[in-house]
C-alpha cells in the first residue's frame, strides 16, 4: 500500500510540474511581449505603460500571486523529485545507465537553478525596485521607470552577455520541459510526437532568441 502510495505521490508531482510548467511558459510569451517594446523608438512610452498596467492592475496583481505560487510549486517539485531520484539509484546506476538518459534531461535540474539564480537577480533589479525593498538606481528618478532601469542594465556588456547567455540556458530548460510536460498528461502519442518535438523547439526558439535580441540591439545597434 505504502509503495503504491507513494508511486502515486510522485506521478501526481510530476503532473502538477507540468501543469505549472505549461502555465509559466505562457507567462513568458506575454513577458516576451512585453519586453519587445523596448525595441520601439518612442523614449519608452509603450514599455512603461505596459510595465505599469501590469503592476497596478488588480486582475493582473491576482494573476501575479497565481504565477509566483506556480513558479515555487514548479521549481520545489522538481528538486524533490531529482534528489528522490538521485536517492533511488544504485551506486552504478549513472555509469552503466548513463547512455539511458537524454542529454537534456540529464541537465535539467542544473539549467534550471541556473534560471532560479538569475531569477533572483532579475527581481532585485526591477520587482524589488518596484515595491521598494531595493533602492532605486542612481540616476533613475521614478521607480516606475522600468524602461531607463532595462537601459541601464543592458548598456552594461557583462550583464548583457550573460543575460544572452541564460536565455540560451533559458531555450535548452524550455526544449525539454515542453516535451516532458506533454509525455506526463498523456498527450504525447507516436503520431504526432514529431509535432511536439517541432512545436517545442520552435517555442523554445521563440522565447530564447527573442529574449536575446534586446541585449543584442542596447550592445550593437544603440
Amino acid at each position: 500500500m505504502s509503495n503504491t502510495f507513494l508511486t502515486y505521490s510522485s506521478i501526481t508531482k510530476k503532473i502538477v510540474m507540468a501543469c505549472a510548467g505549461l502555465f509559466l511558459a505562457v507567462f513568458l510569451l506575454v513577458h516576451l511581449s512585453i519586453n519587445l517594446t523596448l525595441l520601439r523608438d518612442d523614449g519608452g512610452k509603450w514599455y512603461n505603460d505596459a510595465s505599469n498596467f501590469m503592476s497596478t492592475n488588480y486582475i493582473i496583481k491576482i494573476f501575479e500571486f497565481v504565477l509566483f505560487g506556480g513558479l515555487i510549486v514548479h521549481i520545489l517539485i522538481g528538486i524533490i523529485l531529482t534528489l528522490k531520484n538521485w536517492a533511488s539509484r544504485p551506486v552504478g546506476y549513472y555509469k552503466t545507465n548513463q547512455s539511458k538518459t537524454s542529454f537534456f534531461s540529464k541537465y535539467m535540474i542544473w539549467t534550471g537553478l541556473i534560471i532560479l539564480t538569475f531569477l533572483a537577480i532579475h527581481f532585485m533589479n526591477f520587482y524589488f525596485v518596484k515595491l521598494g525593498i531595493v533602492p532605486v538606481p542612481e540616476g533613475i528618478n521614478d521607480r516606475h521607470d522600468f524602461y531607463h532601469m532595462a537601459g541601464r542594465l543592458f548598456s552594461q556588456p557583462l550583464y548583457s552577455y550573460l543575460y544572452i547567455f541564460l536565455m540560451l540556458l533559458l531555450g535548452f530548460h524550455l526544449y525539454h520541459a515542453f516535451q516532458s510536460a506533454f509525455q506526463t498528461l498523456g498527450l504525447n502519442h507516436n503520431k504526432y510526437n514529431s509535432t511536439i518535438k517541432l512545436v517545442a523547439l520552435g517555442y523554445a526558439l521563440i522565447v530564447s532568441i527573442g529574449f536575446a535580441i534586446i541585449p543584442i540591439y542596447y550592445l550593437f545597434f544603440l
